[in-house]
């Protein structure tokens, strides 16, 4: 499975909270999924740590490499499949991360009802 992690769950995953479904914590573990973080996440998550809105890891990207997510770059074509998606879901970080999972085939994991107007493949989280 080819998942990109939503931002809470990423920080869900990062901070080993139990409040992460089994379901999930099995498949992000899993040595047969893929699994991505948008640079939309860290971007998100980079500017709620400097509004002090959130506490997050400061050094977000060896976290990656240490749990083995791949990072997943913004393209122009993931941009402007953002800026033409319909509105149902206000956040410009989830927009993107929708228009990024249906480009490159991936599922999203996710407690985030917002998604589901897209069609998105999802995994709740």
């Amino acid at each position: 499975m080819r998942l990109l992690l939503d931002t809470h769950v990423l920080l869900w995953w990062l901070a080993d909270d139990p409040g992460l479904s089994g379901n999930a914590r099995a498949l992000i573990a899993s040595a047969e999924s893929e699994v991505l973080v948008s640079a939309a996440s860290a971007w998100e998550i980079s500017i709620k740590r400097a509004l002090g809105k959130l506490d997050a890891p400061d050094d977000l990207e060896a976290q990656l490499v240490q749990h083995n997510f791949s990072p997943l770059a913004i393209s122009v074509g993931h941009a402007l499949a953002a800026g033409a998606l319909p509105r149902h879901h206000e956040d410009p970080f989830d927009r993107m991360l929708v228009a990024q999972a249906q480009l490159e085939g991936l599922t999203i994991a996710t407690r985030d009802p917002g998604f589901e107007p897209y069609g998105v493949p999802t995994l709740t989280a």
